[in-house]
Formats: C-alpha cells, structure tokens, sequence
C-alpha cells in the first residue's frame, strides 16, 4: 500500500500568490549556490555505493543527519506556530500549516498495512533489514536522552568531526533566525535530498535485490514528497519570510552556503569510510 500524499495546493498557492514580488530575489540567490550544489549532486559517493556492505556502511552514518533533520522541522515548527500553553494563534496560518503538514509526514507517515512510523524509525527498520550497524546512533540518542547539556555532549562528540561535526552545524543554523534555519531547511534537505537519493536509488535498482525493501522505500518516499510538495513548498516558505528585506536575503544566502557545505563534508567523510570498504 502507498503512502497516502497529504495535498498542500491551496496553501501553497496562497503562499505564492503573496510572494510572486519577490520571486526575483530567490532566483538571484539561487543562481549563486548553483555551482556549490552541484558538487553534492555529482559527488563520486555515489558511485562507491555498489554492494551491500557499501551500503551498510553508508547508512550507518547517513542515519545520524535523518536523526537530525528533526530538529531543524521541529524548530521551525517551534518558531512558525504556536506549541506553547495557553495556545494563541500562529502569526501566518499558511505556514503554520505547511510546517504542521510537514511534521505529520515525518513524525508519522504511513508506510503501508495501517501502519505508522517516523521517517527516522522507517530509517532504522531499513538498516536492520539489510544488516547494518545501529549501534552507533542508537548509542547516541541514549546520551542524548541522559544528558542535561546537549551543546557540550556535541562539542565533545564533534571534536573528532565526521557526522557530529555535521551535526554541529544543523544545531549552529538553529540558534539563527527562522529565514536562516527555513534556508538550511530548504538548500541543506527539501531541495537537494530528491535529486541525491535518486542517484543512491540507481545504485540499488542495479543491485537487483529485494534485501533493500524498507531503504527503498525510505528514499522512493522522499523523492516523492520532497521533489513534488515539500520542495516547492519550502521554496515559498522562504520567499515569504525574506520578503524584500535585502538583509534577509544576505543571511539566507551564508546560511545556504554554510549547509551545502556541511553536506559536503558529510559526504566526504562518509566516502572515507566506504574507500576503506573496496
């Protein structure tokens, strides 16, 4: 069974309708990261993903930046609506509802059976299924759940760099201003993920195995939400915030840069490991 698609077009429109001044603005910004944002799209990474233990070792660390794009949604969410008590009315409705439609989708999509699960947990199903190691990450969310000081547990863990150290940076953006944290959100996930889990994609259709059931399901899901509703829908989100304050748009721009270039590290990092694998 498909996971149901939750629709946002009249939302959305509502939001472009407000915003189509400022249009200019985004394509402007967006003409200047092309260039960073291609390197992620072509990483040789990849190409290194070619047998299951490849992938294993691959999802072992991919599944730390699923864990932590949680914080970047549910900070917007924080900073978009209103979660506090006594409950007061969200300053822009629209975007309350597309972040609201977003945390459904990742806190607890349907995947099939009448079943529901958070995209990390569907993640992590994913990983059991073809072998790979959860250990680390799982050991991680403990620390977390013990720990009183989360900033000084990352500082520590992030000294060694890897995927904390990428982490580190999703947590920096997100002591930011919402335009700064709704552009990671944007240029960092919703943009990119579509067109880089497309590529994993191939690699595993070459495969030919059904061991990757849950993974492909898992990058299919994206693909499809983010390429045709969370993408577009993230991109008006930004516009609306930034508005025509040239400021805005000057910190989203460092923000964007700052972001793709974690991925890149992450990326880096992570083909280190598998070169270690071949």
């Amino acid at each position: 069974m498909e996971p149901k698609e939750h629709s946002g077009d009249a939302h959305l429109d509502g939001i472009q309708s407000s915003a189509n001044s400022n249009c200019d603005h985004i394509s402007v910004f967006e003409s200047r990261i092309s260039k960073h944002r291609e390197r992620v799209l072509t990483h040789p990474i990849y190409k290194q993903l070619r047998d299951l233990e490849t992938i294993q070792c691959f999802m072992t660390f991919h599944v730390f930046a699923v864990w932590d794009f949680m914080s970047l949604l549910k900070t917007l969410q924080r900073k978009l609506t209103f979660v506090d008590v006594p409950w007061l009315p969200a300053k822009d409705p629209q975007l309350s509802r597309f972040i609201n439609e977003i945390v459904l989708a990742e806190e607890s999509d349907e995947i099939g059976g009448g079943q529901y699960l958070s995209h990390f947990e569907l993640y992590l199903r994913a990983m059991d299924e073809i072998g790979a190691d959860t250990t680390p990450v799982l050991k991680f969310i403990g620390r977390v759940r013990d720990s009183d000081d989360f900033e000084h547990l990352l500082a520590e863990l992030s000294s060694d760099g890897g995927v904390f150290k990428f982490m580190q940076t999703t947590f920096q953006i997100l002591r930011g201003e919402v335009h700064e944290v709704a552009t990671a959100f944007l240029f960092g996930r919703e943009d990119i993920i579509p067109e880089m889990f497309s590529n994993i994609l191939k690699g595993l259709d070459q495969l030919n195995s059904d061991r990757y059931r849950f993974f492909r399901q898992y990058l299919e899901r994206h693909i499809q939400l983010d390429g045709n509703h969370h993408g577009p829908m993230a991109r008006q989100m930004l516009i609306s915030l930034c508005g025509d304050s040239t400021e805005k748009w000057q910190q989203a721009e460092r923000a964007a840069f700052v972001s793709i270039d974690a991925r890149i590290m992450l990326w880096d990092f992570i083909a280190s490991q598998l070169s270690r694998k071949t």
